[in-house]
């Protein structure tokens, strides 16, 4: 009886080992495997912060080509527009006068004849004296009005009124400089401008 009872004991031995051992295989493989997961979890964390970081890196502003610098000097031909107002100066005459109309010994008439589009919604005022400036030779000059009684400037208008939007206005506006002068410039700088001043220049 006794060595009926050592047999299975031994038996019970060996099946409690060889579970262990069947235990200790599977909880190690099932160890690699949370291990592998957990590595796994981990890098897509990491790849996950290095996103956030990337973004709340400052964008580093992309190169602006350079901006055309705006245009504020014009010649005969040319149109400076602002607000959707056009103003040309059409052409620059040189008049010596006429038979009751001269200017000063050594000097010239020039009649500077200018045309104006109002294409905005609203009416603008055109003043030739307080609207226009202009030098000889970096020197400052005052409108003649005897250069308007000039042959060059018969049938043309004096530039000073209203113009009505959609509208557009011819005039002329008259100087007397010296006759060896080199470039005139007129400023415009109409109140409805609010940007440079234009400059037109002529050059002899």
């Amino acid at each position: 009886m006794q060595k009926k009872k050592g047999g299975k004991l031994k038996w019970i031995i060996i099946a409690i080992i060889v579970i262990g051992v069947i235990g200790a295989v599977a909880g190690g493989s099932d160890d690699n495997k949370v291990k592998d997961v957990t590595e796994e979890v981990k890098n897509n964390e990491d790849s996950k912060k290095e996103e956030k970081e990337k973004k709340k890196e400052p964008k580093k502003e992309e190169e602006k080509e350079p901006e055309e610098e705006e245009k504020t000097e014009f010649y005969p031909g040319e149109t400076a527009e602002q607000k959707n107002i056009q103003i040309t100066l059409v052409n620059v005459t040189e008049s010596s006068g006429g038979d009751f109309v001269k200017p000063s010994d050594g000097n010239i008439f020039l009649i500077c004849e200018f045309d104006i589009a109002n294409n905005s919604e609203k009416d603008i005022a055109i003043s030739s004296i307080m609207n226009f400036e202009a030098y000889c030779d970096d020197y400052s000059l005052n409108q003649d009005l005897m250069g308007l009684q000039a042959p060059e400037a018969k049938g043309k208008h004096q530039l000073d009124g209203s113009v009505a939007a959609g509208k557009k206005m011819n005039g002329v506006i008259a100087y007397q400089v010296p006759a060896d002068y080199k470039t005139m410039e007129i400023n415009v700088a109409p109140e409805f401008w609010s940007s440079n001043d234009i400059k037109f220049i002529y050059t002899k």
